[in-house]
């Protein structure tokens, strides 16, 4: 599954940076997330490639889009 990290983005960078960064725990990204648009997204993420997996393509997509 692919994730479509510019929608992440564009709805609230500053939490994708916080959980990039390790300031934020997988479940507060998620829940930031919750019932939203793209919480789906979020949640497909973590579930699919886990908290540490998800901060490293964090960082290269915040690297690559922003």
């Amino acid at each position: 599954m692919k994730t479509n990290w510019k929608s992440l983005i564009d709805f609230d960078q500053a939490t994708v940076e916080e959980f990039a960064q390790g300031d934020l725990s997988g479940r507060a990204f998620y829940d930031r997330f919750r019932n939203t648009e793209v919480g789906g997204e979020a949640r497909s993420l973590l579930r699919n490639r886990g908290v540490v997996y998800a901060r490293r393509l964090a960082r290269k997509s915040l690297k690559r889009i922003a």
